[in-house]
């Protein structure tokens, strides 16, 4: 019997990948590599690229010990073709399979290149989400808008997470609105925990600094979770030590603290080291206990099988041009200092310089702060889709995208956001200790020491005032702009015109 090859690539590191269920392990082959196409399409963060490296070393070494062939291909291989299509086809070559199982992977790019071959390909579609995309489709059908909180409804319904019969538990569906508080003085948590390299990660950590040293981003210190064991861990030490005060700080920011109460497992589910159904589980368990409380879980868990589960439907739904999306027509290209941190604005450079150091940051400082500034400054949203993708260890297309061209840039036009994610200063002020080092002065509307934010707030939404004047969630704002005064608000628009040439310089 010729055998079958098995593709798992280096985001399906999980022992039920529809993939592996297909085959048969006694004849079929594991194709697993490392390699350059996948770590150059664009320039990851090198912590992003240790860590697959190593998680996927890992899962081929336990494959192997469940009696699986797995053919491996490191990335310093002599023989490694480049591509996974061209490992593939090596494989094929070498074992005289003509046939290749796959799990559906997590970007258009790939999707293309996999059915390009000349080999006959099975792919079946990933089981390790909640829903299905049948079932979104059918969902989305005839909606106006394709809000997620209504989508989020269902998948509390199908999990039975956090549900009382048909109800949900404590009578509502969402504690968002307990979930605001601003930056404490002090944070009880001492952060995600973090494992020392072995000697498998130690030697990732080598090959990808002779590789990629001069990526954007520090490679070390790495202490990332690697494998299953060490990624359950990781959730116990959040579910007990950081998610009872999780809700109430979700959306603060602070100087002197990077991980807040925030979990960090987003790159264990990921890759598949962590099931999501297993995450929501710990923490639900944690409610029913009377560890935490339901603000605080509802919340995780809303970002999970809610936001999670959207954005990934969302992707397919909308198809390979999605990353393309400019419904704002932005064209400035991406300002210098989101590769350096240098700029006098203390919230992006602290947001910055710590994606650099951790290749991490939390939702409201990649939303709120970089890629607020973004959307104000009218960068091309290509450019900002593809810096997130770059510099964050838990960003794949499929979740990426969505949050940056449709939640963050309304590239999209607004099949995601009902209004555009823009703010002035007082938000960051309001959510972070950021303003009180800050260079300018977030009180000052006008002036040299206003904050650049207060300026693009304005001048943002009087250029795209045809597009949303109309939207009814923004009447009051603009209803606020058209009573100012004729004088204030022409110092304003060439105050933050003065400030956009600077960008360009």
């Amino acid at each position: 019997m010729v055998s079958r090859l098995v593709l798992v690539l280096g985001d399906q590191l999980s022992e039920g990948l529809s993939a592996l269920a297909a085959a048969e392990k006694g004849s079929d082959v594991v194709v697993m590599a490392e390699v350059s196409e996948e770590a150059t399409y664009v320039q990851h963060h090198p912590k992003k690229i240790a860590f697959i490296f190593s998680a996927m070393r890992k899962f081929a070494a336990r494959l192997r010990d469940d009696g699986w062939d797995v053919r491996y291909t490191r990335l310093d291989d002599a023989e490694n073709a480049g591509s996974i299509h061209g490992e593939l086809l090596r494989r094929a070559e070498e074992t005289g399979a003509f046939e290749v199982i796959a799990t559906q992977p997590g970007e258009w790019r790939l999707i293309e290149a996999l059915e390009d071959m000349p080999l006959r390909l099975t792919m079946k579609p990933d089981t390790r989400f909640v829903s299905t995309q049948d079932e979104f489709d059918t969902w989305a059908e005839g909606r106006k808008a394709l809000r997620m909180e209504y989508f989020y409804r269902d998948m509390r319904r199908k999990t039975g997470l956090l549900m009382d019969g048909d109800d949900p538990v404590g009578g509502q569906w969402n504690y968002d609105a307990e979930n605001r508080k601003p930056a404490p003085d002090d944070i009880a948590f001492s952060g995600p925990m973090q494992f020392t390299p072995d000697e498998t990660v130690q030697e990732v950590l080598d090959l990808v600094e002779a590789r990629f040293g001069n990526s954007f981003g520090s490679l070390r210190p790495f202490w990332f979770a690697t494998d299953q064991a060490q990624a359950r861990r990781a959730l116990s030490h959040f579910i007990t030590y950081a998610l009872p005060r999780f809700g109430d700080f979700q959306d603060a920011m602070m100087n002197d603290n990077r991980f807040l109460y925030h979990a960090l497992v987003s790159p264990y589910m990921n890759v598949g080291l962590l099931d999501p159904m297993e995450v929501c589980r710990a923490a639900e368990d944690a409610y029913t206990d009377g560890h935490a409380p339901l603000n605080a879980v509802e919340g995780f868990i809303r970002q999970i099988i809610g936001w999670r589960e959207y954005v990934r439907r969302i992707y397919f739904r909308e198809g390979p041009d999605y990353t393309r999306r400019n419904a704002l027509d932005h064209q400035r290209r991406l300002p210098d200092f989101y590769w350096t941190g240098e700029t006098d604005m203390n919230c992006l450079s602290k947001a910055i310089t710590q994606t650099a150091d951790e290749a991490y940051a939390h939702h409201i400082q990649r939303l709120m702060v970089t890629g607020n500034f973004a959307l104000l400054a009218g960068v091309d949203p290509h450019e900002v889709h593809e810096w997130y993708l770059r510099v964050y260890i838990d960003a794949f297309e499929w979740v990426e995208a969505p949050n940056v061209v449709g939640m963050s840039q309304f590239a999209d036009g607004g099949i995601i956001a009902s209004k555009p994610y823009v703010s002035s200063g007082s938000y960051i002020n309001r959510m972070s200790d950021y303003c009180k080092s800050c260079r300018y002065r977030v009180q000052d509307k006008t002036g040299k020491d206003a904050c650049p934010f207060n300026l693009l707030y304005w001048h943002f939404l009087d250029r795209h005032s045809e597009t949303f004047a109309g939207n009814p969630r923004m009447n009051q704002i603009y209803a606020n702009w058209r009573r100012m005064d004729d004088g204030r608000k022409q110092t304003i628009l060439s105050e933050a015109e003065a400030f956009l040439e600077t960008l360009g310089a």
